[in-house]
């Protein structure tokens, strides 16, 4: 999969099976709108539409399902065809898994998606995820050819209309996004170390016309930022706040997106064991994801000022590193109490979004992070946990979830019952819960929350990706496509704005689109 170069056509053209293996996706009841003559130049002449009507009569997704349809050179793959309220009505979560198992191998291979128009964004970054770039196989290193994948989408429904060259632009950025935020999780830490990290950063800014602004090592002393030093101080290579800005004009709000960039995380001081170590270079996945989500994002053009801020470091062990007891403090001014090393990207995001504030001053700030092992608990493997100060946002939230196919739902905000969990008579708080049994993920969100403080009146979001930023041994790129979908009301692209829950107002009422989503899923 490492060397596959992934393109979306309109029109994937004419090939037969044997020429250019192929795989058909969709939900059952749109495979069955789909007319033989829109796919008979994929499957002729060996397979004829008798062959493809039995097939598709076979199907029994529970939850999917999936027939060859000609040795192992074409198969057509059927999605669940019920979809709960939790769930993306693309069901990308099966989109992404049926590629990786029914797509018949060879150099030169075709998709063929079948959907409705709003499901294209989601189903198109689902299947990026099942393309992974970083890869040191040696039998991978030996082989120089690239392979090709085309993804063709036939749309069904009452806008059928083919995808134009624009949409087809917004995919293929889409889709490098995620593959770009996957490549780098993907990436062990002796490869990708803070220096490595600032480079990635450096090269995007690069391909965008942006210079970093970048704060590195003892200037962060200096400057205030005792959460992103204090994490990364015993390091062999120094920590950094960098920060990629895209300032516009005609611009009417500052946006800031702020990830958590832990290359690689021993726990500190108080280490982690030799079980719940290894994993640990995917700490850096809500860095990764904003990387990607702001390449993407402002390719496709962004009327609003983005910034996207990355707090970096690794949290080693050495003689200079951070002992439990050591008070620091943040570039909020407040101080801290260490009572735990390895909650650690609570302190390097404190910094990150009161920056955020104070030197940007951004209106809205969402900080995303693989923040908590106990997300995992709370919303599961494919979910976001999502907390934020506002109503709003948090019902947007899941929406763009639903959109984009990256899931999301709302932690518990109850700043009043749980921050006292970080009472210090030392400091102004510590940095860990001294109950874990007492909503371990919100507290985390709160401790970064405190920072700009509880009063803010500005909209803070927190989106912890510490599950779903990997599949197995493999990252997902997780986050690109939910922060290109909520903010795709700020983007000059058209399917951006549409799959924004925040973006042009609609007729129905929310209740009607659950029940019409409901009637065309479920019946």
């Amino acid at each position: 999969m490492a060397n596959v170069v992934l393109e979306f056509k309109a029109s994937a053209g004419d090939s037969e099976p044997q020429s250019r293996p192929v795989l058909i996706i969709g939900h059952q009841n749109n495979l069955q709108q789909v007319s033989w003559n829109q796919i008979k130049g994929k499957l002729q002449p060996v397979i004829s539409k008798e062959i493809w009507q039995a097939a598709l009569g076979t199907l029994n997704p529970n939850p999917t399902d999936n027939c060859p349809l000609y040795l192992n050179l074409a198969a057509v793959a059927a999605l669940p065809s019920r979809v709960s309220r939790h769930n993306s009505p693309s069901s990308a979560h099966f989109v992404s898994r049926l590629v990786r198992s029914c797509l018949p191998g060879g150099s030169n291979r075709c998709i063929v998606m079948v959907c409705e128009r709003s499901d294209v964004f989601a189903s198109s970054c689902a299947i990026a995820r099942a393309f992974p770039i970083f890869s040191r196989r040696s039998s991978s290193s030996r082989r120089t050819e690239k392979k090709h994948v085309t993804v063709e989408f036939v749309i069904v429904g009452h806008d059928s209309n083919p995808l134009d060259a624009a949409e087809l632009e917004c995919l293929s950025n889409a889709a490098d996004g995620v593959r770009l935020a996957a490549r780098i999780v993907d990436t062990p830490c002796n490869e990708m170390n803070t220096d490595h990290f600032l480079e990635e950063i450096k090269s995007v800014g690069a391909e965008l016309g942006i210079t970093p602004v970048i704060i590195r090592g003892e200037e962060l002393k200096r400057k205030g930022f005792g959460g992103i030093y204090g994490v990364g101080k015993a390091a062999e290579h120094p920590p950094a706040l960098a920060v990629l800005s895209h300032t516009p004009d005609g611009a009417t709000q500052t946006i800031a997106w702020v990830g958590k960039g832990i290359v690689y995380d021993t726990g500190g001081l108080s280490i982690k064991g030799k079980t719940t170590m290894p994993g640990m270079k995917r700490d850096c996945g809500g860095a990764a994801a904003i990387l990607g989500a702001f390449k993407a994002t402002i390719k496709q053009g962004f009327k609003d000022n983005l910034h996207a801020v990355f707090c970096l470091a690794e949290n080693s062990v050495g003689p200079t590193a951070t002992r439990p007891d050591d008070i620091h403090t943040l570039y909020s001014g407040k101080t801290v109490e260490i009572n735990n090393t390895d909650a650690e990207g609570r302190l390097v995001l404190a910094d990150g979004v009161v920056y955020a504030c104070k030197d940007l001053s951004a209106d809205i700030i969402l900080d995303m992070a693989t923040l908590t092992g106990a997300q995992g608990i709370s919303t599961g493997k494919y979910h976001a946990a999502v907390m934020t100060n506002s109503e709003q946002w948090e019902f947007a939230c899941v929406r763009a979830g639903r959109s984009s196919g990256d899931l999301a739902h709302p932690l518990v905000y109850c700043p009043e019952m749980h921050f006292s969990e970080f009472s210090s008579a030392m400091a102004d708080m510590k940095n860990s819960v001294a109950d874990r049994e007492n909503a371990q993920s919100s507290c985390a969100g709160l401790f970064i929350g405190a920072h700009l403080g509880f009063d803010w009146p500005g909209v803070w979001v927190h989106v912890d990706i510490a599950s779903p930023v990997h599949a197995g041994e493999r990252a997902t790129g997780f986050g690109v496509a939910l922060l290109m979908a909520l903010f795709g009301q700020a983007s000059d692209d058209s399917m951006l704005n549409q799959v924004s829950p925040l973006g042009a107002p609609t007729n129905k009422s929310e209740d009607q689109m659950e029940r019409d989503c409901k009637r065309r899923r479920l019946v």
